[in-house]
């Protein structure tokens, strides 16, 4: 008996099929959005100062990303960093519609997310020290690891939108 038919007499397996959960190309449309939502988000709160003041140690630190503040100052970084968001989030969006749009937005996510978790070995306090230091996370720490999703996902959209465009 094959996979697929032993599969098919499982009633979870069965009851997902049916659903819609498993409609093709429903992975790639969900994480556009959630993509398009994180960046309209995180774009929004760099026009506040606290949220700014707050990834100061983060930004001085990035391997790619620290110059923005000696250059652009704190308002300026924000302004920098919030603008090229939106920008992001704007494409995904587009994505939906235009593929080569979407490409150009994943792109920016990728080099987003590789500014951002790249920041990770460089980031004071990163490691709790009263728990022996690496790999026990501060919230530095945890607060960039969600970034190596968000970079995973980039890559994903990124893979996506050029496979359908040389299609």
């Amino acid at each position: 008996m094959s996979t697929l038919s032993i599969n098919a007499q499982n009633p979870i397996v069965r009851a997902l099929h049916r659903s819609g959960l498993l409609a093709e190309d429903l992975d790639y449309h969900l994480l556009r959005a959630a993509m398009v939502i994180i960046f309209a988000w995180f774009g929004y709160d760099k026009w506040f100062e606290a949220e700014i003041r707050g990834l100061l140690p983060i930004i001085t630190h990035g391997p790619f990303i620290f110059w923005t503040i000696p250059v652009l100052g704190i308002r300026g970084t924000a302004i920098f960093l919030g603008t090229s968001e939106w920008t992001f989030g704007t494409l995904l969006l587009l994505g939906f519609w235009n593929k080569k749009a979407g490409m150009l937005g994943a792109l920016g996510s990728t080099f987003t997310f590789i500014a951002t978790f790249t920041v990770l070995p460089f980031v004071p306090d990163a490691w709790d020290a009263g728990a022996g230091g690496f790999p026990a996370m501060t919230i530095n720490s945890a607060f960039l690891l969600k970034d190596l999703v968000l970079l995973a996902v980039s890559l994903y959209l990124l893979r996506q939108d050029v496979v359908r465009l040389t299609r």
